[in-house]
């Protein structure tokens, strides 16, 4: 992990922040960091802000979704919770009513029959208390159960008047002659032009057990309420019987609706409530904001981390694509400026060269007096016997012409930097070649202690190249050679027979060696790896140039530290060149 985070950094680095390689570096016109910093902003903004707005909008609409599932819920309880309580009322009403209409006057003015009827209601349907008959005036005439109420009047009573009215009733949870919370149902019926009413107590236990049935999570409550706002059942959060609740009351439906409001404290809280019918309750539910939302703070967390997550994704990307193709910009300007001091390098070596080529030009006229002269001295001592000819006289006049030859060749070489010559073909050999090329760094080698082995095979074929090509090409190497190594170093020259058509020449040194990154850069135009410490970089350039010019191929092999084979393979006759008489020298 250490090191994918190690080569990560090593990616985003901006280049244009480190140091340049070149001591002297053209200044650039263009503030790279204001465009990476810029373009970093700008691809964030571009990215993360449609994904900001995404989200949000997918918070907002798996918020509405989860409200109208937690809506449908809760309506869907309420409604279950109100057909049970309906039907436990219904249930008991109707079983009052199949007694009033099948039993006679007389039978429930009897004691012990009206027991009898209490007790199969009871066994029947359960949670029935009491039973009482009560004539038009509201006078108890006929009561069995745990109290002593026969004879009571409840002409007053709520319940009492809205039963003679609508030939049913179902009061409020209250205390009454009992003094325990209970609820009284009722039913009319008319005998002989008058009526009777027969009514019952019920237990609220059974509501409550109805309540607690339905599958709640700990922080909702179920309770009921009468018309004013008075609890009838217990509440977990909202008081016990008898309280007034602190919530609004809903206004009547015949369906379960659901509504929503602040508590005392001010937190959100979902309500469900339905109107029990033929009766003074309205069921409530209620769900806490806490519970409300569970599930909406868990899908919250997630989509909050996913956007997080991808916005920091995003950036490293943007910051990956920023820094490469800045990078890739600042390292073609730093390209462009090094091209341009190339440039400049290059019409320092073109002025040179032109004054290279009239110095040589102007040279040649003294040579071919010297040689001339040495000549004509020569042939006076060879041809006329008035002057005795010294052997060593000779040798010293030998060594002025080859002397002014080998200035020959230098200021021919020199001339071939400023005009383009064509290749001139004649029959050569590669060990004196390399003689005639060691001539001119023998000193060199001398002083700085380095050894050169010559291995070159005296029956190795005659070659037919261009002498000065070679010449050059031997010249640059064994010099590039010597610039690679230390004093008392090793160079050694080896050539051979590649085949029946080619030669292998090897110039190979225990320098510096070249880097696998130079070598793919080694023989372009101007690329030196010394620095500072001095050359073009047209050495090798050069020397490629005369290799495919002489249709030959030259190759490379090096380490770093380990120094560097030249490896060239020469034809022994140029493409075209089949015929003896076309070649001279």
């Amino acid at each position: 992990m250490k090191k994918f985070f190690s080569i990560f950094i090593q990616k985003i680095k901006p280049r244009f922040l480190e140091p340049h390689p070149r001591e002297t570096a053209s200044p650039s016109l263009f503030n790279y960091k204001s465009f990476w910093i810029g373009s970093i902003n700008l691809l964030t903004i571009v990215t993360v802000v449609p994904l900001f707005i995404l989200s949000m909008i997918n918070l907002n609409l798996t918020r509405e979704a989860i409200n109208k599932e937690n809506s449908l819920r809760t309506i869907r309880l309420t409604s279950n919770a109100r057909r049970t309580v309906t039907f436990f009322l219904k249930e008991r009403l109707d079983a009052m009513r199949f007694v009033l209409q099948n039993e006679r006057l007389e039978t429930l003015k009897d004691p012990e029959d009206l027991a009898s009827i209490l007790e199969s209601l009871q066994i029947g349907f359960g949670s029935t208390l009491d039973l009482g008959v009560l004539d038009e005036s509201g006078l108890q005439i006929n009561y069995v159960g745990p109290f002593d109420l026969t004879g009571k009047s409840y002409t007053d009573r709520k319940w009492f008047k809205e039963c003679v009215k609508n030939g049913s009733s179902v009061s409020d949870v209250f205390l009454g002659y009992r003094q325990i919370p209970h609820t009284i149902i009722s039913v009319k019926s008319e005998v002989n032009n008058s009526f009777v009413i027969l009514r019952a107590t019920l237990d609220i236990k059974k509501f409550v057990q109805i309540l607690s049935s339905i599958d709640l999570s700990e922080k909702s409550d179920a309770f009921i309420v009468n018309r004013e706002g008075y609890l009838q059942t217990p509440s977990k959060y909202y008081g016990n019987i008898f309280e007034k609740v602190t919530i609004p009351l809903p206004e009547y439906s015949e369906s379960s609706r659901v509504f929503t409001f602040e508590d005392q404290s001010g937190r959100k809280v979902m309500a469900g409530y339905a109107f029990i019918e033929d009766s003074p309750y309205i069921l409530m539910l209620v769900k806490q904001s806490t519970d409300i939302m569970q599930s909406w703070f868990a899908v919250r967390k997630e989509i909050i981390f996913f956007f997080i997550l991808s916005a920091v994704v995003l950036f490293l990307i943007i910051l990956r694509i920023t820094t490469f193709m800045v990078n890739k910009v600042y390292e073609a300007d730093q390209t462009r400026l090094d091209a341009m001091e190339r440039l400049a390098q290059s019409s320092r070596l073109i002025s040179i060269g032109r004054l290279a080529a009239g110095v040589a030009h102007e040279i040649n006229n003294p040579l071919a007096i010297i040689n001339e002269n040495a000549g004509l001295i020569k042939d006076l001592f060879v041809y006329k016997k008035q002057y005795e000819p010294g052997h060593r006289l000779m040798g010293l006049i030998d060594t002025v012409l080859e002397s002014v030859d080998r200035c020959g060749q230098i200021t021919r070489q020199l001339l071939a930097f400023a005009r383009d010559f064509k290749p001139k073909i004649q029959s050569l050999h590669i060990n004196k070649i390399v003689s005639e090329v060691l001539i001119f760094l023998k000193k060199e080698a001398v002083y700085r202690d380095i050894k050169i082995d010559v291995d070159i095979p005296e029956d190795l074929p005659v070659i037919h190249s261009d002498h000065g090509s070679l010449q050059q090409i031997f010249l640059n190497l064994i010099n590039n050679a010597f610039q690679a190594m230390e004093d008392g170093g090793h160079l050694e020259i080896k050539a051979a027979r590649k085949n029946e058509n080619q030669i292998l020449v090897s110039v190979k040194d225990d320098g510096c060696g070249i880097s696998e990154e130079e070598q793919k850069k080694i023989f372009e135009p101007f690329y030196t790896s010394k620095g500072t410490k001095g050359g073009t970089g047209l050495g090798l350039s050069i020397t490629f140039g005369l290799v495919k010019k002489l249709d030959g191929e030259i190759y490379l092999e090096s380490k770093p530290g380990q120094g560097a084979k030249f490896s060239i393979i020469l034809p022994l006759r140029p493409k075209g060149d089949n015929q003896d008489e076309n070649l001279t020298g």
